[in-house]
Order: structure tokens, then C-alpha cells, then sequence
């Protein structure tokens, strides 16, 4: 039963478990029973900087190591992670109300996200540029930045937890992981994975803090000035401070922020198929995803046929204690995600839209819920719910729902449904978001993939050969051969 158990985490500097300064600790609740989860290290400034110093200390030999070690180190991660997943499993559950099916997702894709950036240890190149200088052999070459840190969020922490450090290291850096005050334990497991990987001591640290440190803390590891990279996912509201405060140090950030992803069903498309990837795009891990489907924009002719089809299978995902395992929604991350997502569906149905099904909150359990005849008058048109909540809006004609695809500040994910991919080809090139699929669910991913935002839901791209930019530095080195005349 959750609950019985309280997971203990401490920061991880230098290879080595320690106390935070004073000792000090903070809890992280269950959501669903209110027990406390995990007695967590409260680190402070000190131990942030103690954090970066160790990762410094270590980059000069980490950051000339052969890719053959890297890679042999990344992947043993990757082995490590998947014989601990139980371990994982019960961690994610306990402090973030995931269902089990979702804590396991995460660790499959967390271990393909540390054998991906193992592979790519060899593809870390330059180039050969022609120089107008007669003799001179000119060349670009890709160099590890120093020092990155890494802040990752609860609702996928296996994942994007992996994620934050795996290109990281792959490009030969060091890295400072800030675990999410929402899940320290199953932060610190990465750590501890990484550690007993092999990795030497003070090439991966991981740091937690209490909530009400947060701010502090975070200034304080970007101040760092052995810190040359930083890479965020979250809210859109952090990640502007966060982009702030390395603004004012000069440094490069890398932000996947916050999502309004919209799904436009055309007039042709395989209407099943449709609601089945809005489905699981709206309702996985109850909604909290950074690509949720959160916009079902409909052509008027084939609305109501997939409203009703679409109703009957949302009314089937409902919520229940993840402990239980037979549920396919878990816990929202808190009592305030409820009251955020209820007061978006009063404010909805205030101003005349239609609740199909869903609504009703217990605790912090919401079966999964579908609004009718949204309209841009009502706030969750525009707002990110991050929660069970699919608000269906009905169009006219194709530059119609293109226009409200766009009519947002987010741009992260999207999904157009058609027959004729041509078309929908044509729908996807129209719409502004980072990413965007045809015929398939908003919520996909993939390590080698170049994932990322536009507008409010950030910039930088992680994965693959993209992030290899954002985690080296680019410098260009010439020889010259022969002598050289000056003008002076």
C-alpha cells in the first residue's frame, strides 16, 4: 500500500550521499493519501555551489574522454535503469499519483533517451571551411561548453530527468541535475543510477531544495561561473525567469515550456482513428504532458459524429488509486491542479459551453473530461489546463481551424487527421508549433527526434544531432602553413 513507505533523498555531490547544510529537509506529500512520501535533503546556495565546484573540478578530465568511454558509460546507465525500474516505479508513484503504466513508460524511454546520446558520441564533428587566405587550413570544431545544469519537472521525471543530462554528458560535459521539489526521490535515482554506471566522481551531481528555496536556488547555480549551459522543462511562467537571470550572465538556455496542443480533425479522416489518438493524447498520465492534446478542432460536417464517439471513450478513463493498477488515470499532482482545472470548467460552462462527460474532482482524482462548444470567450480556450480536460471546438472550413490552431500563445505539439496526407501535409506546414504529426497523437517522442517549441512554449531543441549544438561550443581553428605578410 502507499503510504508504508518513506523514501529518503539526499544530494548526491562528488559521487558521495550527503546531508544538506544543517541538515535541513523538507517533505514531499503523496497526493492522493497526504502521507509523506519522501524525507528529502534541503540543499542550499552552499550546496549548489559545492554542486558546480565538483562538476568544474571534474570537466578538465571528463571533457577528454574518448567518446568509446562515454558511450560504454551511457549505455551502462541505460542497462542500470531498466533492472531498476521497480525501484523507479515506486518512487514515481509515490510522489507523483502516476499510475504505474506511466512510471514505466518513462523508464523505457528514459533508458532509449541514455542509449540514444550514447550513440551519438561519435557524431560529435566539425568541418573543413575554405579559407581566402592562401596556406591556411581553416576548420570548425565542436568542443564541450563546461558545466550544464539541468532542472527537469515531475509530470515525466524519468524521462526528462534522463533528458536533461544525457546529451550533456555525451558531449563531454559535466552536469548539475536540480531534482524537482515534486519528486526528489525519483530524481535522485537517476543520480545514483549514473553513479553506479561508472561515471567518475563529479561528472553527474544532483540537488534538491525546499520549495520556498527554489528561486534562490536556481539564481545561484546560473551565477555560477563555471555554469555555461542551462536547460529547463516546465511552465512557461519559470521559464521566463530563468531565461532572465541567464540573460544577465550571458548564458545559453535551453527551454521546452508550457503547451496548447491543438488536434484538427479534417473531413475525411478515419473518424476512429482520430479518437483514439485524442484519447491518449488528452488523457495519458491525466493530461499532465507538456504536448496534451488540449484543442479537438472539428469540421462542422463530421462534429457530432466524433463528439459521440469520442465521449463513449472518454467516459472509460476514469480515475482511481494508481496502487490499485487496474485504473487508467492517477492522481493530479496536487489540490491547486484541481482547483486550476475546475475553475477552467466552471468558467467554460458559464459562458454556455456543454459538459459531455467527466468534471466531478475527488481529492485530487478527475476522470477524464470533455467540454463541448468552447469558444474564444472562455479561458480555456487560451490557458493550459495540464490537466483531464479536452475542450472541443467546432470550425467552418480549414483556414478556419488553422487560425484557431495558431490562435495561441503556446506552440509545442500538434496533430492533423485526414485521408489525404497531402492536405493534411499542407494543414501542418500552416501551423506554428515545433513539433506536429499527421494522423497520429499530439503526445509522441522519440530521443533522436529534434524536440522543441516555438512562441511561449520555448526555444532550443533537444535530442538527436540538435542538441549536439545546444551542449558544445563551436569554434573555429586555423594552421598556417608558409609565411604570412602583414600590413603593418
Amino acid at each position: 500500500m502507499r503510504g508504508e513507505t518513506v523514501f529518503s533523498a539526499k544530494l548526491m555531490i562528488n559521487n558521495e550521499a550527503l546531508d544538506a547544510s544543517e541538515r535541513a529537509t523538507f517533505e514531499r506529500i503523496d497526493p492522493l493519501s497526504g502521507d509523506v512520501a519522501t524525507i528529502a535533503s534541503a540543499g542550499s546556495i552552499a550546496d549548489m555551489t559545492r554542486a558546480a565546484n565538483a562538476a568544474a573540478a571534474a570537466f578538465p578530465d571528463w571533457s577528454q574522454t574518448g567518446p568509446g568511454e562515454r558511450r560504454w558509460l551511457l549505455n551502462a546507465a541505460a542497462d542500470l535503469l531498466e533492472a531498476r525500474t521497480p525501484e523507479l516505479i515506486a518512487a514515481m508513484t509515490g510522489e507523483t499519483g502516476a499510475t504505474a503504466q506511466w512510471a514505466a513508460i518513462n523508464c523505457g524511454l528514459g533508458a532509449d533517451i541514455f542509449r540514444e546520446a550514447a550513440a551519438m558520441t561519435t557524431q560529435i564533428s566539425g568541418e573543413l571551411i575554405p579559407s581566402g587566405i592562401p596556406g591556411s587550413l581553416a576548420m570548425a570544431v565542436r568542443q564541450p561548453a563546461g558545466v550544464c545544469v539541468g532542472i527537469a519537472p515531475w509530470n515525466a521525471p524519468v524521462i526528462l530527468g534522463a533528458r536533461a543530462v544525457a546529451m550533456p554528458l555525451a558531449c563531454g560535459n559535466t552536469v548539475v541535475l536540480k531534482a524537482s521539489e515534486l519528486c526528489p526521490k525519483t530524481h535522485g535515482l537517476i543520480g545514483d543510477i549514473l553513479r553506479d554506471a561508472g561515471f567518475p566522481r563529479g561528472v553527474v551531481n544532483v540537488v534538491s531544495n525546499a520549495p520556498s528555496d527554489a528561486a534562490a536556488v536556481v539564481d545561484a547555480l546560473i551565477a555560477h561561473p563555471a555554469v555555461r549551459r542551462i536547460n529547463f522543462t516546465g511552465s512557461t511562467r519559470v521559464g521566463r525567469i530563468i531565461a532572465e537571470s541567464a540573460a544577465r550572465h550571458l548564458k545559453r538556455c535551453l527551454l521546452e515550456l508550457g503547451g496548447k496542443a491543438p488536434f484538427i480533425v479534417l473531413a475525411d479522416a478515419d473518424i476512429d482513428e482520430a479518437v483514439g489518438a485524442a484519447a491518449f493524447g488528452a488523457f495519458m498520465n491525466q493530461g499532465q504532458i507538456c504536448m496534451s492534446t488540449e484543442r479537438i478542432i472539428l469540421m462542422d460536417e463530421i462534429a457530432d459524429g466524433f463528439v459521440g464517439k469520442f465521449r463513449t471513450r472518454a467516459a472509460t478513463l476514469v480515475a482511481g488509486h494508481p496502487g490499485d493498477g487496474n485504473t487508467p488515470l492517477g492522481t493530479l499532482i496536487n489540490a491547486e491542479a484541481v482547483r486550476r482545472v475546475r475553475s477552467l470548467i466552471d468558467d467554460a460552462l458559464q459562458k454556455g459551453a456543454v459538459l459531455l462527460c467527466g468534471g466531478e474532482a475527488h481529492g485530487t482524482l478527475m476522470d477524464a473530461t470533455v467540454i463541448d462548444h468552447v469558444t474564444p470567450a472562455m479561458r480555456v480556450y487560451r490557458e493550459e489546463s495540464f490537466g483531464p480536460v479536452a475542450a472541443i471546438i467546432r470550425v467552418g472550413s480549414v483556414d478556419e481551424a488553422v487560425t484557431v490552431a495558431n490562435d495561441n500563445e503556446y506552440g509545442l505539439s500538434a496533430a492533423v487527421f485526414s485521408a489525404d496526407v497531402n492536405a493534411a501535409l499542407a494543414v501542418a506546414m500552416r501551423l506554428e508549433s515545433g513539433i506536429c504529426h499527421i494522423n497520429e497523437a499530439t503526445v509522441s517522442d522519440e530521443p533522436q527526434m529534434p524536440f522543441g517549441g516555438v512562441k511561449s512554449s520555448g526555444y532550443g531543441r533537444f535530442g538527436g544531432k540538435a542538441a549536439i549544438d545546444e551542449f558544445t561550443e563551436l569554434r573555429w581553428l586555423t594552421i598556417a602553413s608558409g609565411k604570412r605578410q602583414y600590413p603593418i
